[in-house]
Protein backbone atom coordinates (compact mmCIF):
# COMPACT_ATOMS: atom_id res chain seq x y z
CA UNK A 1 0.00 0.00 0.00
CA UNK A 2 2.85 2.37 -0.63
CA UNK A 3 4.38 4.08 -3.59
CA UNK A 4 7.26 6.44 -4.15
CA UNK A 5 6.24 9.94 -5.13
CA UNK A 6 8.72 12.58 -6.22
CA UNK A 7 7.61 15.60 -4.22
CA UNK A 8 9.64 17.94 -6.42
CA UNK A 9 7.95 17.14 -9.71
CA UNK A 10 4.85 19.28 -9.13
CA UNK A 11 1.16 18.56 -9.00
CA UNK A 12 -0.06 15.68 -11.11
CA UNK A 13 -2.84 13.16 -11.58
CA UNK A 14 -2.54 9.70 -13.08
CA UNK A 15 -5.89 8.04 -13.88
CA UNK A 16 -5.89 4.30 -14.52
CA UNK A 17 -9.50 3.77 -15.60
CA UNK A 18 -12.41 5.57 -17.22
CA UNK A 19 -14.96 4.34 -14.66
CA UNK A 20 -17.11 2.49 -17.17
CA UNK A 21 -16.66 -0.81 -15.33
CA UNK A 22 -17.88 0.64 -12.03
CA UNK A 23 -14.49 1.66 -10.62
CA UNK A 24 -12.19 4.54 -11.45
CA UNK A 25 -8.70 4.41 -9.90
CA UNK A 26 -6.40 7.39 -9.63
CA UNK A 27 -3.05 8.37 -8.13
CA UNK A 28 -2.30 12.04 -7.47
CA UNK A 29 0.03 14.51 -5.80
CA UNK A 30 -0.96 18.09 -4.95
CA UNK A 31 0.19 21.18 -3.09
CA UNK A 32 -2.10 23.72 -1.47
CA UNK A 33 -5.88 23.28 -1.65
CA UNK A 34 -6.72 21.77 -5.04
CA UNK A 35 -10.28 20.73 -4.19
CA UNK A 36 -13.12 23.06 -3.18
CA UNK A 37 -16.30 21.59 -1.70
CA UNK A 38 -17.79 19.05 -4.09
CA UNK A 39 -19.58 15.70 -4.13
CA UNK A 40 -19.82 12.64 -6.34
CA UNK A 41 -22.29 9.77 -6.51
CA UNK A 42 -19.72 7.08 -5.75
CA UNK A 43 -17.79 5.85 -2.76
CA UNK A 44 -14.32 7.37 -2.56
CA UNK A 45 -11.91 4.95 -0.88
CA UNK A 46 -8.27 5.98 -0.78
CA UNK A 47 -4.98 5.75 1.05
CA UNK A 48 -2.57 8.59 1.78
CA UNK A 49 0.92 7.89 0.43
CA UNK A 50 2.87 11.01 1.39
CA UNK A 51 2.44 14.20 3.37
CA UNK A 52 -0.64 15.22 5.36
CA UNK A 53 -4.02 15.06 3.59
CA UNK A 54 -6.77 17.30 5.05
CA UNK A 55 -10.44 17.47 4.16
CA UNK A 56 -13.77 18.71 5.48
CA UNK A 57 -16.51 16.09 5.77
CA UNK A 58 -19.73 15.88 7.76
CA UNK A 59 -19.04 19.23 9.41
CA UNK A 60 -15.58 18.34 10.72
CA UNK A 61 -11.98 18.72 9.57
CA UNK A 62 -10.11 15.45 9.15
CA UNK A 63 -6.46 14.58 8.62
CA UNK A 64 -5.00 11.46 7.01
CA UNK A 65 -1.33 10.55 7.36
CA UNK A 66 0.69 8.15 5.18
CA UNK A 67 -0.74 4.65 5.36
CA UNK A 68 -4.14 5.76 6.63
CA UNK A 69 -7.32 4.94 4.72
CA UNK A 70 -10.07 7.45 4.01
CA UNK A 71 -13.65 6.49 3.12
CA UNK A 72 -16.21 8.99 1.81
CA UNK A 73 -19.87 8.08 1.37
CA UNK A 74 -21.63 8.85 -1.95
CA UNK A 75 -23.08 12.34 -2.36
CA UNK A 76 -21.41 13.77 0.78
CA UNK A 77 -19.79 17.20 0.48
CA UNK A 78 -16.02 17.30 0.99
CA UNK A 79 -12.93 19.20 -0.10
CA UNK A 80 -9.22 18.41 -0.10
CA UNK A 81 -5.98 20.19 0.81
CA UNK A 82 -2.40 19.64 1.88
CA UNK A 83 -1.71 19.98 5.58
CA UNK A 84 1.86 21.17 5.01
CA UNK A 85 3.80 23.06 2.36
CA UNK A 86 5.35 19.85 1.08
CA UNK A 87 2.03 18.69 -0.39
CA UNK A 88 0.29 15.32 -0.21
CA UNK A 89 0.06 12.22 -2.37
CA UNK A 90 -2.62 9.55 -2.41
CA UNK A 91 -4.25 6.72 -4.26
CA UNK A 92 -8.02 6.61 -4.52
CA UNK A 93 -10.79 4.58 -6.11
CA UNK A 94 -14.23 5.92 -6.98
CA UNK A 95 -16.56 2.95 -6.70
CA UNK A 96 -20.09 2.82 -8.11
CA UNK A 97 -22.47 1.75 -5.30
CA UNK A 98 -24.20 -0.45 -7.86
CA UNK A 99 -20.99 -2.48 -8.21
CA UNK A 100 -20.88 -3.10 -4.46
CA UNK A 101 -24.62 -3.71 -4.21
CA UNK A 102 -24.11 -6.98 -6.07
CA UNK A 103 -22.07 -8.24 -3.11
CA UNK A 104 -24.33 -6.55 -0.54
CA UNK A 105 -27.31 -8.49 -1.82
CA UNK A 106 -29.80 -5.70 -1.17
CA UNK A 107 -28.50 -4.58 2.24
CA UNK A 108 -28.18 -0.83 2.83
CA UNK A 109 -24.92 0.82 1.80
CA UNK A 110 -22.58 0.96 4.82
CA UNK A 111 -21.99 4.49 6.14
CA UNK A 112 -18.57 4.86 7.80
CA UNK A 113 -18.96 7.67 10.34
CA UNK A 114 -15.23 8.13 10.99
CA UNK A 115 -13.78 8.64 7.49
CA UNK A 116 -10.09 8.17 8.48
CA UNK A 117 -9.10 4.61 9.39
CA UNK A 118 -5.95 2.74 10.31
CA UNK A 119 -5.12 0.16 7.66
CA UNK A 120 -5.38 -3.34 9.14
CA UNK A 121 -4.78 -6.63 7.33
CA UNK A 122 -8.24 -6.57 5.71
CA UNK A 123 -7.76 -3.09 4.26
CA UNK A 124 -4.25 -3.97 3.10
CA UNK A 125 -5.58 -7.01 1.26
CA UNK A 126 -8.31 -4.87 -0.29
CA UNK A 127 -5.84 -2.31 -1.65
CA UNK A 128 -3.51 -5.04 -2.89
CA UNK A 129 -6.36 -6.32 -5.05
CA UNK A 130 -7.43 -2.84 -6.11
CA UNK A 131 -3.97 -1.98 -7.45
CA UNK A 132 -3.25 -5.38 -8.94
CA UNK A 133 -2.13 -4.89 -12.58
CA UNK A 134 -4.71 -7.49 -13.64
CA UNK A 135 -7.59 -5.94 -11.68
CA UNK A 136 -9.54 -4.71 -14.71
CA UNK A 137 -9.07 -7.85 -16.79
CA UNK A 138 -9.56 -10.51 -14.09
CA UNK A 139 -13.20 -10.94 -13.11
CA UNK A 140 -12.26 -13.29 -10.27
CA UNK A 141 -10.13 -10.61 -8.60
CA UNK A 142 -12.86 -8.02 -9.13
CA UNK A 143 -15.45 -10.29 -7.51
CA UNK A 144 -13.19 -10.95 -4.52
CA UNK A 145 -12.55 -7.21 -4.25
CA UNK A 146 -16.28 -6.44 -4.10
CA UNK A 147 -16.81 -9.00 -1.34
CA UNK A 148 -13.81 -7.75 0.66
CA UNK A 149 -14.81 -4.11 0.15
CA UNK A 150 -18.29 -4.80 1.54
CA UNK A 151 -16.81 -6.66 4.52
CA UNK A 152 -14.37 -3.80 5.25
CA UNK A 153 -17.04 -1.12 4.90
CA UNK A 154 -19.61 -2.95 7.01
CA UNK A 155 -17.02 -3.64 9.72
CA UNK A 156 -15.92 0.01 9.76
CA UNK A 157 -19.55 1.13 9.82
CA UNK A 158 -20.40 -1.25 12.67
CA UNK A 159 -23.14 -2.86 10.60
CA UNK A 160 -21.46 -6.21 10.03
CA UNK A 161 -22.99 -9.09 11.97
CA UNK A 162 -20.56 -11.40 13.80
CA UNK A 163 -19.49 -14.22 11.55
CA UNK A 164 -21.36 -17.40 12.30
CA UNK A 165 -19.90 -20.54 10.74
CA UNK A 166 -22.49 -22.10 8.50
CA UNK A 167 -22.62 -25.17 6.35
CA UNK A 168 -19.93 -25.09 3.67
CA UNK A 169 -20.59 -26.74 0.31
CA UNK A 170 -17.22 -28.43 0.62
CA UNK A 171 -17.58 -30.94 -2.21
CA UNK A 172 -18.42 -28.23 -4.75
CA UNK A 173 -15.77 -25.85 -3.49
CA UNK A 174 -13.22 -28.67 -3.56
CA UNK A 175 -14.04 -29.17 -7.24
CA UNK A 176 -13.25 -25.51 -7.86
CA UNK A 177 -9.98 -25.83 -5.94
CA UNK A 178 -8.98 -28.97 -7.82
CA UNK A 179 -9.80 -27.42 -11.21
CA UNK A 180 -7.56 -24.45 -10.42
CA UNK A 181 -4.75 -26.67 -9.11
CA UNK A 182 -4.81 -28.98 -12.12
CA UNK A 183 -4.01 -26.18 -14.56
CA UNK A 184 -3.13 -22.90 -12.81
CA UNK A 185 -1.68 -21.48 -16.02
CA UNK A 186 -5.13 -21.50 -17.58
CA UNK A 187 -7.22 -18.63 -16.25
CA UNK A 188 -10.67 -20.00 -15.43
CA UNK A 189 -13.22 -17.21 -15.72
CA UNK A 190 -15.85 -16.44 -13.12
CA UNK A 191 -18.64 -18.12 -15.08
CA UNK A 192 -16.72 -21.41 -15.18
CA UNK A 193 -16.06 -21.26 -11.45
CA UNK A 194 -19.73 -20.52 -10.73
CA UNK A 195 -20.73 -23.53 -12.81
CA UNK A 196 -18.29 -25.81 -10.98
CA UNK A 197 -19.40 -24.58 -7.58
CA UNK A 198 -23.09 -24.44 -8.52
CA UNK A 199 -23.40 -21.13 -6.65
CA UNK A 200 -23.26 -17.44 -7.41
CA UNK A 201 -19.87 -15.69 -7.49
CA UNK A 202 -20.40 -13.84 -4.21
CA UNK A 203 -21.19 -17.02 -2.28
CA UNK A 204 -18.28 -18.71 -4.03
CA UNK A 205 -15.77 -16.02 -3.02
CA UNK A 206 -16.89 -16.12 0.61
CA UNK A 207 -17.26 -19.90 0.75
CA UNK A 208 -13.85 -20.61 -0.77
CA UNK A 209 -12.10 -18.45 1.85
CA UNK A 210 -14.15 -20.01 4.64
CA UNK A 211 -13.24 -23.51 3.46
CA UNK A 212 -9.59 -23.04 2.50
CA UNK A 213 -8.41 -19.86 4.20
CA UNK A 214 -7.57 -18.01 0.99
CA UNK A 215 -9.22 -16.64 -2.13
CA UNK A 216 -9.47 -18.45 -5.49
CA UNK A 217 -7.17 -15.90 -7.15
CA UNK A 218 -4.57 -16.18 -4.39
CA UNK A 219 -4.73 -19.99 -4.54
CA UNK A 220 -4.20 -19.87 -8.29
CA UNK A 221 -1.29 -17.44 -7.95
CA UNK A 222 0.50 -19.73 -5.49
CA UNK A 223 0.10 -22.69 -7.82
CA UNK A 224 1.52 -20.57 -10.68
CA UNK A 225 4.50 -19.66 -8.52
CA UNK A 226 5.08 -23.30 -7.61
CA UNK A 227 4.97 -24.11 -11.34
CA UNK A 228 7.54 -21.37 -12.03
CA UNK A 229 9.73 -22.52 -9.15
CA UNK A 230 9.75 -26.08 -10.47
CA UNK A 231 10.83 -24.80 -13.88
CA UNK A 232 13.58 -22.68 -12.37
CA UNK A 233 14.88 -25.63 -10.36
CA UNK A 234 14.94 -27.61 -13.62
CA UNK A 235 17.19 -24.97 -15.17
CA UNK A 236 14.70 -22.99 -17.25
CA UNK A 237 15.67 -19.32 -17.85
CA UNK A 238 13.75 -16.75 -15.81
CA UNK A 239 11.87 -15.11 -18.67
CA UNK A 240 10.89 -18.47 -20.14
CA UNK A 241 9.73 -19.78 -16.75
CA UNK A 242 7.59 -16.68 -16.26
CA UNK A 243 5.75 -17.18 -19.55
CA UNK A 244 5.48 -20.93 -19.01
CA UNK A 245 3.77 -20.29 -15.66
CA UNK A 246 1.30 -17.87 -17.21
CA UNK A 247 2.74 -14.55 -16.00
CA UNK A 248 2.67 -11.51 -18.26
CA UNK A 249 6.46 -11.17 -18.12
CA UNK A 250 9.50 -11.75 -15.92
CA UNK A 251 8.98 -8.61 -13.82
CA UNK A 252 5.40 -9.68 -13.04
CA UNK A 253 6.61 -13.07 -11.86
CA UNK A 254 9.42 -11.48 -9.84
CA UNK A 255 7.04 -9.23 -7.89
CA UNK A 256 4.73 -12.11 -7.05
CA UNK A 257 7.59 -14.48 -6.28
CA UNK A 258 9.17 -12.05 -3.82
CA UNK A 259 5.81 -11.41 -2.13
CA UNK A 260 5.26 -15.15 -1.67
CA UNK A 261 8.74 -16.46 -0.87
CA UNK A 262 10.68 -13.46 0.43
CA UNK A 263 13.33 -13.54 -2.28
CA UNK A 264 13.52 -12.98 -6.02
CA UNK A 265 13.39 -15.85 -8.54
CA UNK A 266 17.04 -15.14 -9.38
CA UNK A 267 18.03 -15.47 -5.72
CA UNK A 268 16.05 -18.69 -5.48
CA UNK A 269 17.72 -20.11 -8.57
CA UNK A 270 21.22 -19.21 -7.33
CA UNK A 271 20.48 -20.74 -3.92
CA UNK A 272 19.45 -23.99 -5.59
CA UNK A 273 22.58 -24.01 -7.74
CA UNK A 274 24.70 -23.63 -4.60
CA UNK A 275 22.83 -26.29 -2.64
Amino acid sequence: MSAEIDKHSGDRVHALDDGKAGIRRMEAFFHGAPYSLHRHDSYAIGVTLAGLQCFSYQGRRHRARPGQVHVLFPDELHDGAAGTETGFGYRIAYIDPGFLQQALGGRALPFVRNPVLTANAAWTSLFDKLWDPEFCSDEVIRTEFAVEAVDCLETAAGSRSPDRPGAIALNRLSEVREAIAQDPVRRLDMTELERLADMDRWSLARGFRAAFGTSPSRFRMMRQLEHARDRLEAGMPLAEAALDAGFADQSHMTRRFRDAFGMSPRQWKLANLNA
